[in-house]
């Protein structure tokens, strides 16, 4: 957005390219998936590192700032002077990809891909192209999320948001996805994010610094992730006893 800033563009020209740059990333990883095959996990966590290296090679060590007073209302506008916009959009696009994921056919297919894409693969459908649509579409989300914190911290620095990928896979752990795929909900995950948010915003209240956050979130996942196992194991034991 460093580029079309310094080009003249005005917040909407802004948003639109920083929504384009999401949808051109996470179509990069849907091809490194689909295309050549290689594991989600490795390509997400690669191509992060990458894109955070190609920030830092462009801007440096230094945060850009200088983005027209219009733009910040993305980050910090309220709407109907009650509800911030961020909050308006974040129910909007929970209310669309609860329809998408729940009352459409796109359904069955991520959902049969998620619990055995083999047997999905064989049974008419088409996996590659299904999940280089959900990469491109994490991409565009990725993209509008930081076009909003762009907005809202008025700067844009190559660290920012460093480390707020555990906080959002803890989030969707705790809002029931099965971490393996096929299951889970759109409102768990909004009552997750509810959740997430007043601990972090508590935890702040009382003076917590960010390092006893991070920890404590990372507990949280492993708790979330463990507790189905470790509830197993006990049906087990009392079901020999």
């Amino acid at each position: 957005m460093g580029a079309a800033l310094k080009a003249g563009a005005g917040p909407y020209e802004l948003v639109a390219v920083g929504l384009a740059a999401g949808l051109v990333c996470g179509m990069i990883n849907g091809y490194l998936v689909t295309g050549l095959g290689l594991p989600s996990i490795v390509v997400t966590i690669g191509t992060m590192s990458l894109f955070r290296g190609v920030s830092f090679i462009i801007l440096g060590d230094k945060a850009y700032t200088g983005y027209p007073e219009e733009f910040s209302w993305f980050g910090q506008g309220y709407v109907w002077w009650v509800f911030s916009f961020e909050l308006v959009l974040f129910v909007g696009l929970a209310i669309l990809f609860h329809v998408l994921l729940h009352r459409t056919s796109f359904r069955r297919t991520v959902f049969a891909i998620g619990n055995n894409q083999t047997a999905a693969m064989f049974s008419g459908v088409k996996v590659n192209r299904v999940k280089f649509i959900l990469f491109a579409l994490t991409g565009l989300m990725a993209g509008l999320a930081a076009v909003c914190l762009t907005a809202r911290l008025g700067s844009t620095r190559p660290s920012i948001a460093t480390g707020l990928e555990l906080e959002a896979i803890t989030m969707v752990v705790l809002g029931g996805i099965n971490i393996n795929g096929g299951s889970g909900s759109i409102l768990g995950v909004v009552l997750a994010a509810v959740i997430m948010g007043l601990v972090t915003f508590g935890l702040g209240l009382l003076n917590v610094p960010g390092i006893v956050m991070s920890i404590f979130i990372g507990l949280m996942l492993i708790l979330v992730i463990a507790m189905p196992t470790l509830i197993a194991r006990l049906g087990r034991r009392r079901a020999k006893a």
